[in-house]
């Protein structure tokens, strides 16, 4: 896992935990490092599988179908069981397409829930949070492609580009609360969807101009997460983290 930390007694929310890739990663280690986990997406079924998995592992759980681009959702999610010491913002979408064939529809799709999904949940967050009089950390999860282009991913791309400029005026607005709101931004990782591609002769290619020369794996978060996630990181806010085999140092 990386750093170690200590989360007993913490309580952490995570947005887009059904997926088989980073949230139910990011729930998993939360759990094992001793904070309760309110794992949330918009499907039960996958959440209710989590919540076993993790449970079997000695961990705490519970979960709550949460879409979060509809911010009334959110409120009654949040409001009745925060507040929450910390917060991943996992959920995602993309819809991989040239520029030209990209509809109004795709382009909607992406940004309101890559982006405003993390208004959502930061600000309503933020929001108990400071009612409480409590500190706590948000840690929204932003891409390289919100660094540097990538082809035919440009909603997506945008979506991060505003969710790294978002991270930091969050950062700076809930200082005064001692909310900390950081970012970190994943580069290539292996995964179920992504494990195909990588083995074409353009994945491989691809792979070629990590200067690491290699994906990433889940494990190689772990560092980065319980930074975020602990103490360790009580005077960070506005930060963004890349997790990316030195991926944005690749010479252009």
């Amino acid at each position: 896992m990386g750093l170690s930390a200590d989360l007993s007694g913490k309580r952490a929310l995570i947005t887009g935990a059904s997926s088989a890739g980073f949230g139910r990663y990011f729930a998993t280690s939360l759990a094992d490092a001793g904070a309760h986990v309110l794992a949330t997406a918009r499907r039960k079924g996958p959440l209710n599988e989590l919540k076993q998995q993790i449970e079997s592992s000695g961990g705490s759980c519970s979960t709550a179908v949460l879409d979060v681009t509809d911010i009334q959702n959110v409120r009654d999610v949040i409001g009745s069981q925060g507040p929450f010491d910390i917060v991943v913002n996992n959920a995602g979408v993309s819809v991989p397409k040239p520029i030209l064939d990209q509809t109004d529809e795709d382009y909607e799709f992406v940004l309101k829930t890559n982006l405003k999904g993390v208004w959502n949940v930061g600000k309503e967050c933020a929001r108990v949070l400071k009612d409480a009089r409590k500190s706590g950390s948000i840690i929204n999860i932003a891409s390289i492609t919100g660094i540097r282009q990538v082809m035919h991913i440009s909603p997506y791309a945008a979506s991060k580009a505003a969710v790294i400029h978002l991270t930091k005026q969050m950062a700076l607005e809930f200082a005064r609360y001692d909310i900390r709101v950081n970012a970190i931004a994943p580069g290539w990782f292996e995964s179920d969807l992504t494990r195909d591609f990588f083995d074409t002769d353009e994945g491989k290619a691809l792979v070629k101009r990590v200067p690491m020369r290699r994906l990433g794996d889940y494990e190689s978060f772990g560092g980065s997460l319980m930074l975020l996630a602990s103490d360790a990181s009580s005077f960070m806010t506005g930060s963004v983290i890349a997790v990316d085999g030195g991926h944005l140092l690749g010479s252009l």
